[in-house]
């Protein structure tokens, strides 16, 4: 008994200690354009026609869209209603419908049957109807790949959502290859393809899928079979997919978050909200499925909304900006191209990308013209009296930095932390902020209200300070001198609000947190050059980069902007044109990306064995790029996922303690 007990104590401490390290998932947001009116009405003969204010895919980068053919599905309209007044949107008011349309294979190969396939957005995801005549019943596309694999014998290919495929045997004689489908390690179907003749595509039909038959739920084109040194391979090019085992059919009695009156006609689902829908000042209401308005904090004679949408899922996306067709002039600000930094509370935008001038599909020198100026916001902890009011912000190609000199936009530091999150901090423990920076709360003083607080890099020490929470504004400044040249720069906020005694230890509670990254600062000099942006001007509080060669906008193609931000080309005839700019964000290391499809670069087999699979290709066509930095969408948890301290040399002198009793008492 006395050995259960220990035991039980031990695992109780582990979980103690290692519960600290939870965290909390990243999130990006991908929005429409901004409306700013006097009022819903006000905003929807501004912006709308005839009544109607309607967002599509052109300007919502969330819904699915085809650049190449152009194709959209999905759109968002607030249309005026008799309840439709200040910043309300009336019964009937907010209109979401849907049209399956064909779209072409990312494998492109009609005489293999691979030409085009009915597509449908569905809440800004894609979803192939069951039906390709009515959008009632639905199944998400989980893979549509051009990509070429490689697969041996016995090797599993994992498509996503616990769906595989195998190579069972190879006949490099018979030129054939015997494939094996599976959903989460259950046997669905198998073929044998002759690669020699025929189409060499194996489709898998199954039925009673929603209730409906002889659905094609997976397409695999098998290029070739071959002799490898050890192995015999199965080459596959052109895989198509849809999740059928998780399909559901939509009634007209459904509800979807707010909307929830659905119409069905044929190809096109209407879905329609039955009650009023409040725009919220400083709030994001769910209108459905992940799918948001935010609203500005402004005056109740002021309304300025978004759209957006919001991902946790860990992959990598793509936020772009309005279509651009033809030659004519085009501008992207921040209500344009949802990349660009932008603060909708004090509607403040920095950055602007335009083009002009275009001849045929050349931009000429100096016509393409990235600009971002200083301005000032808000900090998330708002508390002027505590000298929490404004500082100086500057978008730098769709990131958010600070000028080490306000008035001057040459030196910069990226903005790491600015929070007005509650974080509770021990003795003893370190507080992460990112990017190897921390505080380090070293003793509380709760008799005299204070706490002594360390800053550190890399767990090297930066500076510390004891702040007194009783008197004063209870704000710590970290200015550092030599950061680019520059002295008294601050590099970090920490506004202290309490001390107090808990159960066990003394803890400081943290309301108001800000950060640079001032070790990674930059110097912008006029021969610098970013991308196929090279014509660098500083005029005080405004950057301007032009390009001094010629720019090609080359047709079915990215191309690089600067900085990771491109654009976008459509497929199209010498006598069209149509382009984008976008740039990527990823949440977490690694995961699927935006069209679901799985990382080609790391094929799991369901066995414990070593996976061996190889790809000639990389996924798709997007570009890894590194994880976001947290900027001021911090856990919102009253403890944060701060590094172990003193918890865990705690709870490890306890296991010692209870080894010592377990071995006493043998």
């Amino acid at each position: 008994m006395k050995r259960f007990a220990a035991v039980s104590l031990a695992v109780l401490m582990l979980l103690t200690v290692f519960a600290s390290a939870a965290s909390a998932a990243d999130v990006i947001e991908i929005r429409g354009p901004v409306y700013n009116g006097s009022d819903i009405n006000d905003i929807i003969s501004t912006y709308g026609v005839g009544g109607t204010l309607t967002i599509d895919a052109t300007k919502f980068a969330a819904f699915y869209y085809d650049i190449d053919d152009n194709v959209t599905t999905e759109t968002l309209s607030i249309v005026t209603k008799p309840d439709t007044k200040g910043n309300v949107i009336g019964e009937g008011g907010i209109v979401y419908s849907t049209t399956i349309q064909n779209v072409a294979y990312e494998y492109e190969n009609a005489a293999a049957g691979w030409s085009n396939y009915s597509l449908i957005g569905f809440f800004a995801d894609k979803y192939i109807p069951i039906n390709p005549d009515k959008a009632d019943k639905l199944a998400k596309l989980v893979l549509d790949s051009d990509d070429k694999y490689t697969i041996r014998t016995g090797e599993l290919l994992d498509l996503g959502e616990g769906y595989a495929i195998e190579a069972k045997q190879v006949d490099v004689d018979g030129e054939k290859v015997w494939l094996e489908f599976s959903k989460d390690g259950e046997f669905v179907d198998d073929e044998i393809i002759s690669v020699g003749a025929g189409a060499n595509t194996w489709e898998v039909e199954l039925d009673d899928v929603q209730d409906e038959d002889d659905v094609v739920v997976l397409r695999v084109h098998v290029n070739q079979v071959f002799q490898g040194a050890v192995d015999s391979i199965a080459q596959i090019e052109g895989l198509w997919l849809i999740d059928y085992a998780n399909a559901m059919t939509i009634e007209s009695d459904d509800e979807f978050g707010e909307l929830n009156d659905v119409s069905i006609n044929g190809k096109t689902l209407t879905i329609t909200n039955e009650d009023t829908f409040t725009l919220t000042r400083d709030d994001a209401d769910e209108i459905a499925e992940g799918m948001f308005f935010k609203t500005a904090d402004t005056s109740s004679n002021v309304l300025r909304f978004y759209v957006m949408k919001e991902i946790t899922e860990p992959g990598t996306y793509e936020l772009r900006g309005q279509v651009a067709s033809g030659t004519g002039d085009f501008t992207w600000d921040a209500t344009k191209f949802a990349g660009f930094y932008y603060d909708i509370n004090d509607d403040v935008s920095t950055e602007s990308l335009k083009v002009s001038g275009i001849k045929g599909n050349v931009i000429p020198e100096g016509g393409l013209v990235y600009s971002t100026t200083i301005e000032n916001v808000d900090y998330e902890y708002s508390n002027v009296k505590a000298n929490w009011g404004q500082y100086p912000v500057i978008g730098f190609f769709a990131e958010e930095y600070i000028p080490l000199n306000a008035d001057k936009a040459d030196k910069l530091a990226k903005l790491i932390l600015d929070s007005d999150d509650k974080y509770t901090i021990r003795t003893g423990e370190l507080l992460d902020l990112g990017e190897g920076y921390a505080i380090e709360a070293k003793q509380v003083d709760v008799d005299g209200e204070k706490v002594w607080l360390e800053f550190t890099k890399d767990g090297e020490f930066v500076d510390d300070e004891i702040i007194s929470v009783g008197v004063g504004d209870n704000t710590w400044e970290v200015e550092l001198d030599d950061i680019q040249d520059e002295d008294d720069v601050v590099v970090l906020r920490v506004h202290v609000n309490q001390v107090f005694q808990g159960a066990v230890d003394s803890i400081a509670q943290i309301e108001g947190l800000w950060l640079i990254d001032y070790a990674n600062a930059m110097t912008i000099e006029s021969d610098d050059e970013f991308g196929n942006l090279d014509d660098v001007s500083i005029n005080g509080p405004t950057l301007t980069i032009k390009n001094e060669d010629t720019f090609t906008l080359t047709r079915d193609s990215e191309e690089e902007i600067g900085q990771g931000m491109y654009f976008k080309i459509a497929d199209t005839s010498a006598s069209d044109l149509r382009y984008y700019p976008y740039v990527e964000k990823t949440i977490g290391d690694e995961g699927p990306k935006e069209d679901d499809t799985p990382s080609e670069t790391e094929p799991k087999n369901n066995d414990t064995e070593e996976v061996t699979t190889t790809e000639t290709e990389p996924v798709g066509d997007v570009t890894p790029t590194e994880t976001e930095p947290v900027t001021g969408e911090t856990e919102t948890e009253e403890e944060p996922a701060d590094t172990p301290g003193f918890g865990v040399v705690l709870g490890l002198v306890g296991l010692l303690a209870v080894v010592y009793l377990v071995r006493r008492n043998n």
